[in-house]
């Protein structure tokens, strides 16, 4: 009987699954050290009565680990520039623009149920004692919160969904491993009740990252992730 030969995978899918890897543990690896000391770090970066440089640099320190730092050590160790992301001009404003209708459902949601708080882009918890130390350390912070929780917090999304993408190839017009697993991914950290608003936030989540996602395949442009958590996301 003839025996039947498993089948071997071609080197750059082994490339892909090492990539996956590198990314998955290096984020674990930060994960367990934010369950182990996460408290004391959370109570350092709250108090007021600290300098607010250092509280910004911890606290970006733990949210680059999560989001950024899996997808840069693969880009250094396989010498692969942000750019050939998807981060180029062409097809950006059709990006920003599908992206942006993804997440209407989601927007209105978050007004109509009377969550709504204000409009606060580039917003976290130091942001007020940013504020209070003057300009130059306004400004100065806040590009490190744009960079952190806007640019590679939806980067993040895009490099790991194109390297799932590319592992696990489908025809389908409508569906994609890649912008599945990096939703399922977001809807995971994203607080979920389930009451009748608890659902609905969950259906309009999936939509608006599924559907940036699946915008950032077929324009082959991740600005419009980017924009996302830069303008969005983060910021209502």
């Amino acid at each position: 009987m003839k025996k039947i030969s498993k089948r071997t995978l071609t080197v750059e899918q082994k490339k892909l699954d090492t990539n996956l890897w590198i990314i998955a543990l290096a984020t674990m690896a930060v994960y367990l050290a934010y369950g182990m000391i996460g408290g004391p770090l959370m109570a350092f970066c709250k108090d007021s009565s600290v300098s607010v440089w250092p509280r910004l640099l911890v606290s970006a320190g733990l949210e680059f680990g999560m989001a950024g730092f899996g997808i840069t050590l693969v880009c250094i160790f396989r010498k692969i520039p942000f750019a050939s992301f998807g981060l180029k001009k062409e097809n950006t404003l059709k990006a920003v623009a599908g992206t942006i209708i993804c997440f209407l459902p989601y927007i209105l949601y978050i007004v109509l149920s009377g969550q709504f708080e204000g409009y606060e882009p580039f917003s976290i918890m130091v942001t007020p004692d940013l504020h209070k130390a003057g300009i130059l350390t306004a400004v100065a912070g806040t590009l490190v919160v744009a960079v952190v929780w806007g640019f590679f917090e939806g980067f993040n999304y895009a490099v790991i969904a194109e390297f799932i993408s590319k592992r696990y190839p489908v025809k389908s017009r409508f569906f994609d491993w890649g912008a599945l697993v990096c939703t399922l991914m977001g809807i995971m950290f994203h607080p979920v009740h389930f009451d009748t608003l608890g659902m609905i936030d969950l259906a309009t989540t999936f939509v608006a990252l599924y559907g940036m996602l699946m915008i950032r395949k077929y324009t082959k442009n991740s600005w419009g992730c980017v924009f996302a958590f830069m303008f969005i996301w983060n910021a209502i």
